[in-house]
C-alpha cells in the first residue's frame, strides 16, 4: 500500500480477521492492503490508517459565498483545500477529478496544520474551508488543522455530504464553526441508486447540527433535471427542513451541469431553480437561494419580517449591505440569522491560488 500511514481510531476488528472502518455508515470491512470505497483509508499492519494526511490537491483563496455560505462572515476570503477520495459514489459528481481520484500523485502539495493556520492568518483569511472532496474521509487531518486554526483565531468550515457515523460526527463537528451540507435529494431511491449511500444518515447529521451544536449550518441541493427536481419532492424536503431544522437554516438550490457519469442529463434550467426557491419560501423558509446561475434576486438576502433586501449579491460580489453592526435589518430591526461582523468583507469574486511551499518560508510567528 503506497502513501504514508496516519493512525486512526474509528475502526474495530471483525471475527474473521478483517478490520472494519467505523467512520461512516459504509462500514467497509478490509483485509491487509485493502482500501475502503473512499480510497484514502485502508488496512495496514492490521489497523485502519489514513493515507492522505497533510497532503492536498492544491490551495486557493475563495470568497466564502462560493462554499456556498451566505450567512457566515459575508464577503470574507477563505483558504480552501481538499485532498482525494470520497465515501459516496455520486454519478453526478461535480468534483470527480479529486473526489473519485485513485491516484495519490495528485496530492502534490503538502502542509502541516500549523502552516495552514499561519498562512490563513497572514493572507487575511477569516476561515479555512475543507472542500472540493468530503472532509469526512480525512477527518484526522481536518480536525488537527481546525484545532490549530482556532487557536490562531481562524474559523473552520466543512463542506460535506454529511455521511458520517454518530461518534465521529460529534468529534468532527466539535472543531467546526460552519458547515454546508449537501442534501442531495429527499428520496432514499435517489441516494441508493445515484450516490451509493442512504438518505437517513444525512438527515441525522442535519438534525444533529441544527439542534445539538452551535455550528452555523447551510444546506445545498444540486437540482438534477428529472431526478430530484419535482415540485412534490421540493415540497416535502422544504417542509421537513422547516419542521426539523427551523426556518433560519439557509437553503441553496444550485444548477447541475453534465459531468462524470451523467453527461446525458441536460443542465438545470434557471426556471427550475426559481420554482424550487418559491416553493421553499412558501413553506416558511426565510433564506432560500439559487446558485450556479446569474440571478440577483435569487442571490439576495431578504428580511423575513419587512421584506427589504439585507444583502444584495451579484454572483459572489456584495453590492448592497443593509445590516446594522449587530446583524439586524436597518429598516425594521429584525435580526438576520447568521454569523456577521460589524462590516462585511470586501474580497469580492476573486479566486487566488496559494503555493504554500514557497509561502511557508516567510511565515511569521
Amino acid at each position: 500500500m503506497n502513501g504514508e500511514a496516519f493512525p486512526t481510531h474509528y475502526w474495530s476488528r471483525c471475527a474473521d480477521g478483517r478490520v472494519q472502518c467505523d467512520l461512516c455508515p459504509r462500514a467497509c470491512k478490509l483485509r491487509e492492503g485493502q482500501r475502503g470505497l473512499c480510497f484514502v483509508r485502508g488496512c495496514k499492519n492490521g489497523e485502519v490508517v489514513l493515507l492522505s494526511y497533510g497532503r492536498s490537491s492544491g490551495f486557493c483563496i475563495d470568497p466564502v459565498e462560493k462554499k456556498p455560505l451566505n450567512h457566515f462572515l459575508p464577503g470574507t476570503p477563505v483558504l480552501s483545500f481538499g485532498t482525494a477520495g470520497c465515501n459516496l459514489a455520486c454519478k453526478f459528481c461535480q468534483n470527480w477529478d479529486m473526489s473519485k481520484s485513485r491516484e495519490m500523485d495528485i496530492l502534490a502539495d503538502r502542509a502541516s496544520p500549523e502552516t495552514l493556520a499561519q498562512a490563513a492568518r497572514e493572507l487575511g483569511c477569516r476561515s479555512i474551508a475543507f472542500t472540493y472532496n468530503d472532509p469526512v474521509v480525512f477527518l484526522e487531518y481536518a480536525i488537527d488543522v481546525a484545532r490549530v486554526a482556532r487557536k490562531a483565531g481562524i474559523k473552520s468550515i466543512a463542506v460535506t455530504a454529511g455521511y458520517i457515523s454518530a461518534q465521529p460526527r460529534a468529534e468532527f463537528f466539535a472543531h467546526m464553526d460552519a458547515a454546508n451540507v449537501d442534501l442531495k435529494a429527499f428520496k432514499e431511491d435517489f441516494y441508493y441508486h445515484l450516490t451509493g449511500g442512504h438518505l437517513q444518515p444525512v438527515l441525522d447529521t442535519l438534525e444533529y447540527l441544527a439542534n445539538e451544536t452551535k455550528v452555523w449550518l447551510e444546506i445545498t441541493t444540486l437540482l438534477i433535471p428529472g431526478k430530484n427536481d419535482s415540485s412534490p419532492e421540493i415540497e416535502a424536503m422544504s417542509a421537513w427542513i422547516m419542521d426539523k431544522l427551523g426556518p433560519d437554516v439557509p437553503l441553496h438550490f444550485t444548477a447541475f451541469h453534465p459531468d462524470w457519469k451523467m453527461r446525458d442529463i441536460p443542465s438545470t434550467p434557471p426556471q427550475s431553480l426559481k420554482r424550487a426557491r418559491d416553493i421553499a419560501m412558501r413553506n416558511g423558509l426565510h433564506y432560500v437561494y439559487t446558485g450556479n446561475i446569474h440571478d440577483t434576486v435569487g442571490g439576495t438576502t431578504l428580511c423575513h419580517h419587512c421584506g427589504n433586501p439585507l444583502i444584495v449579491r451579484d454572483w459572489y460580489v456584495l453590492k448592497d449591505w443593509n445590516l446594522d453592526a449587530a446583524g439586524a435589518c436597518v429598516h425594521c430591526g429584525t435580526p438576520c440569522a447568521g454569523v456577521f461582523e460589524a462590516e462585511p468583507g470586501r474580497w469580492g469574486a476573486r479566486r487566488q491560488p496559494v503555493y504554500l511551499d514557497t509561502f511557508a518560508g516567510h511565515l511569521g510567528s
